[in-house]
């Protein structure tokens, strides 16, 4: 029996994957948890054999979950989820050490295979988005200019950010600017369409 941990924060897409896993007589889900940071203290908990982790999750994101994951349980394995296979997160994927890597539109019936597959030890990422994400490069962005324009991206404005990373609102529109030049952009709009497809925010 494959045992399962299921991190997805939105109801409708984790019953299903749930009800999906449930059909199979050889898989069992042990855990449902809705946040990131919910991960490791229910991994260390039930020891499932495979984390199938939506990335886009509140508080800390499935990634960095699943690398933590790995430090602290081994011998639980990951499968990551993802709506759009951005070639960011492909390669902060590989980076952590995930086995695979699926995306949620091409689930269908593959989503137990590829848990069973997870859980034999296999690397099974999609060959398309491998490649996509080799070609696209890595983020030109330094730290701090990733974090303003995450904030950016959130729709806090120039003062806002300032007053959250404790920095001059000058500041913040010089990491702005350099943002846009860094990723060829026309504008901060721009930026943040460029980074959020890259997978660098």
């Amino acid at each position: 029996m494959i045992r399962v941990l299921l991190a997805e924060d939105m109801h409708m897409i984790r019953a299903a994957l749930t009800a999906l896993l449930r059909l199979e007589p050889d898989i069992e889900v042990v855990a449902e948890v809705t946040r990131g940071d919910e991960i490791v203290p229910e991994a260390m908990r039930v020891r499932p054999d495979v984390a199938v982790l939506d990335i886009d999750l509140p508080v800390v994101d499935g990634i960095t979950a699943a690398a933590v994951l790995r430090e602290r349980l081994p011998s639980c394995r990951v499968l990551v989820l993802t709506a759009m296979g951005q070639p960011g997160h492909v390669r902060r994927a590989l980076a952590a050490g995930i086995q695979a890597f699926l995306v949620k539109e091409a689930l269908g019936d593959r989503l137990a295979d590829w848990a069973r597959r997870t859980a034999a030890g296999l690397r099974v990422l999609d060959a398309e988005l491998v490649s996509s994400a080799m070609e696209y490069g890595e983020s030109p962005l330094t730290p701090r200019q990733t974090t303003v324009l995450r904030e950016a991206a959130r729709g806090a404005s120039a003062e806002e950010i300032a007053t959250r990373l404790h920095l001059s609102p000058g500041t913040v529109r010089n990491y702005l600017t350099g943002a846009i030049t860094k990723t060829g952009a026309r504008n901060k709009i721009d930026a943040i369409r460029i980074a959020e497809d890259g997978g660098w925010l």
